[in-house]
C-alpha cells in the first residue's frame, strides 16, 4: 500500500559537516539537488522515510532526507539517524576473518571442522568438507532461514523479542539436507557467517564482536556502530521502522531484535567510512583485498535484485551504468532497508536507508530496491537526477 499523503508530504534536508566554502558535489555533475530528487523519489514509493549521505575524499558530504521520522508526525527524518545495519554487518565479520588470515591464524581453505569441530554435521552436512572460503561466499550449501519471522502483524507481536543463541541456529540449520554440495552452488547463508562469528571467538578467544570493535570499529572511529544487546529500539535519534505486511497493513516493528550478525546499527556516516576504508586499502593487505573481491555468480533469485552482480567475500560487486562497477554490501530487516557502495578504490561512497520495508508484494519490494539501486548508481557515476536511462 501507498503512504498517505500526510506521510508523503514531509520535507528535505541537506546538510554538511566540512567547512561552508568546501565543494558541494560529490562526483562530477551529481549535486544536492539530485540527491534530494533522487530520496524523494525513493519515497514516493510508499518508503515512510529516506535518508541519503554521499561521502567523497574531498569537499563536504551531500546529505539528502525525506519523508517523516514517525506516521503521523511532523517530525522529519534525521539526517544521520541510526538505523538497524542488518546483512551489511556481514561485511564487518569478513573483514576481520581476512585480517586474521593476513595474521596467519587461519586460512580461507581450513575446514570448518577445524576450528568448529563436530558443529556442522547431520543430514549431509559435513564441517569437513565445507571451508572457511565456502562460507564467507554463500557457497557451504548449508540450508538458512530455518528460524521463525514474521510475516503478519501477529506473529510480528509474537516473536519480536524471540532471541537464539549461535549454536541454536547452527542446529536448526542442521535439521536440513544441504541446498547443494560446497561449492557446486551459491545460496545466500545467514548461518554461514553465524558459524564465521564462531570461528572468529574460536582462532582469537575473544568474543567475535569484541573483535569487530577492535580491529574495525574503533581504529575507523565509528563510534555510532554498535551492538544494542536487550535494547529493542536504536539510540536517538531515529526514524521509527514500519513493515508493509502482504494484507496491506503498515506496522511499526521499531521495537524488536536481530540476530547477529544482523544486529548491529549504525549510521550513514559510518558506513561511508567503512565502506571508503575497506577499499581504500586501509583494512586489508592488498593480497586479502583482492581475495574478497574475487567473486562467483549469485543465484537466479538474488540476481533479479542485483542484476549482474556477484558476490565476493562479504562483498558484492554492481556494474556501474557509466561503466566499471562498485562494491557494497546491502541489509534489509527490522523495518530498515539499506543499499549502499563505493567505488572500487574507496574514493566515493554512498549509503540510503529506508524505514519502511514494502513487503505488501514481490513488485512493490522489487521497485523499492531498484530505486534505491538506482540512487546509489547516480550518485557514483555522477549522473544528474534528469538522467535516469
Amino acid at each position: 500500500m501507498v503512504a498517505t499523503a500526510a506521510v508523503l508530504s514531509a520535507g528535505v534536508a541537506v546538510a554538511a559537516h566540512l567547512p561552508a566554502d568546501a565543494h558541494e558535489t560529490a562526483s562530477p555533475g551529481y549535486g544536492r539537488d539530485d540527491l534530494r530528487r533522487d530520496t524523494d523519489a525513493v519515497r514516493e514509493l510508499g518508503v515512510t522515510g529516506v535518508q541519503a549521505r554521499v561521502t567523497t575524499g574531498s569537499g563536504r558530504d551531500l546529505v539528502a532526507a525525506s519523508g517523516v521520522a514517525e506516521v503521523g508526525e511532523d517530525r522529519p527524518v534525521p539526517r544521520d539517524g541510526y538505523f538497524r545495519m542488518a546483512s551489511t554487518g556481514k561485511a564487518l565479520v569478513a573483514t576481520v576473518v581476512l585480517q586474521l588470515v593476513d595474521e596467519g591464524a587461519l586460512t580461507l581453505d581450513d575446514p570448518v571442522d577445524r576450528w568448529l569441530p563436530g558443529l556442522v554435521r547431520g543430514n549431509g552436512n559435513d564441517g569437513r568438507r565445507i571451508t572457511v572460503r565456502h562460507l564467507l561466499q554463500h557457497t557451504s550449501g548449508i540450508h538458512d532461514d530455518d528460524i521463525p519471522g514474521y510475516t503478519t502483524p501477529r506473529e510480528y507481536e509474537e516473536r519480536r523479542y524471540d532471541t537464539y543463541r549461535p549454536r541454536q541456529i547452527v542446529a536448526r540449520a542442521m535439521r536440513h539436507r544441504p541446498d547443494f554440495a560446497p561449492g557446486d552452488g551459491w545460496g545466500y547463508s545467514n548461518t554461514g557467517y553465524v558459524l564465521l562469528d564462531l570461528v572468529i571467538e574460536r582462532v582469537t578467544g575473544r568474543p567475535w564482536h569484541r573483535e569487530v570493535r577492535d580491529r574495525v570499529l574503533t581504529p575507523l572511529g565509528m563510534d555510532d556502530t554498535y551492538r544494542p544487546g536487550r535494547a529493542p529500539t536504536p539510540r536517538a535519534p531515529y526514524a521509527r521502522a514500519y513493515q508493509l505486511f502482504p494484507s496491506g497493513e503498515r506496522v511499526d516493528v521499531t521495537r524488536q531484535f536481530l540476530p547477529d550478525p544482523g544486529a548491529y546499527v549504525s549510521t550513514t556516516t559510518d558506513v561511508n567510512r567503512f565502506f571508503g576504508a575497506l577499499l581504500g586499502g586501509e583494512l586489508l593487505s592488498p593480497a586479502r583485498l583482492a581475495e574478497m573481491r574475487r567473486t562467483v555468480p549469485v543465484d537466479e533469485e538474488t540476481n533479479v535484485l542485483w542484476p549482474d552482480g556477484r558476490y565476493g567475500l562479504g562483498l558484492v560487486r554492481r556494474p556501474l551504468s557509466c561503466g566499471g562497477a562498485y562494491w557494497s554490501h546491502e541489509g534489509g530487516d527490522g523495518g530498515y532497508v539499506t543499499l549502499n557502495g563505493a567505488t572500487g578504490d574507496g574514493g566515493r561512497a554512498v549509503t540510503v536507508s529506508m524505514s519502511s520495508a514494502l513487503g505488501d508484494s514481490p513488485e512493490n519490494a522489487l521497485g523499492q530496491e531498484r530505486a534505491a539501486s538506482a540512487l546509489v548508481d547516480r550518485a557514483l557515476c555522477g549522473a544528474p537526477a534528469g538522467r535516469r536511462g
